[in-house]
């Protein structure tokens, strides 16, 4: 069993016990649990009545925050050309081809994401697969993280477009922006979060789809939100 500090216990006492928050009064709170030493980040945690062990319930998709999530990125993009040009232009920290597909090859992790044009997913695929996969960074076309538009992917990760997706449990975590935002717009980001999972519910799913909501701080515990 996990086991908390005084911190978080005192914490968790100012909570209502069992109280439903609005979108609009849990923004607020959570900012006021977030007191650790640092900008803490904000998730938000969506229970789905989805079948997490069939392939056809599986929830995945992108959204365009308003307001970004507070974190600057550090983006590689793999592509070589005019296409590499544009990737700089657009404002990628890391643009290469080969030699960069080498370099994360031997163990250089120092970025946030991926993105690739088309031609260069043989050798991504092939290369970096096993590394990438597992951190979730592979680039993928459902992620819009691979096409031939590699300058606008680039622009739109930078400006706060995440991926969501359920975990094994049919949970859906992603952050919303951090302690330091307009609870105004935490509000806003957690709004444009769920309009996009609801639109991403998967046929098969039956039944009650979204199920409960929670928001929590970085080290802070969690509040309930009325879906």
């Amino acid at each position: 069993m996990r086991k908390y500090g005084k911190r978080y216990k005192n914490l968790k006492k100012s909570l209502e016990q069992d109280k439903l928050y609005t979108a609009e009064e849990a923004s607020k709170q959570v900012k006021n649990l977030a007191n650790a030493k640092f900008d803490e980040t904000i998730e938000a945690h969506f229970r789905l009545g989805i079948d997490a062990k069939k392939s056809d319930q599986n929830v995945r998709g992108t959204v365009a925050l308003p307001h970004g999530t507070g974190k600057t990125l550090r983006l590689v993009a793999i592509t070589k050309g005019d296409k590499a040009a544009e990737a700089e232009e657009a404002g990628a920290d890391f643009v290469g081809a080969e030699d960069l597909i080498a370099k994360i090859g031997e163990g250089w992790l120092e970025f946030d994401a991926v993105v690739a044009s088309p031609d260069m997913m043989a050798l991504v695929g092939g290369k970096l697969g096993r590394i990438l996969g597992p951190r979730g960074m592979l680039p993928n076309p459902k992620s819009g993280t691979v096409g031939p538009n590699i300058g606008e992917m680039v622009k739109a990760l930078k400006a706060g477009r995440i991926e969501f997706r359920s975990d094994k449990t049919g949970v859906v975590h992603a952050p919303i922006g951090k302690a330091s935002f307009d609870s105004a717009k935490l509000a806003e980001n957690l709004a444009s979060l769920k309009a996009a999972i609801e639109a991403a519910k998967p046929e098969a799913s039956k039944g009650i789809y979204l199920k409960s909501l929670y928001l929590s701080s970085t080290m802070g515990p969690s509040l309930q939100v009325g879906v």
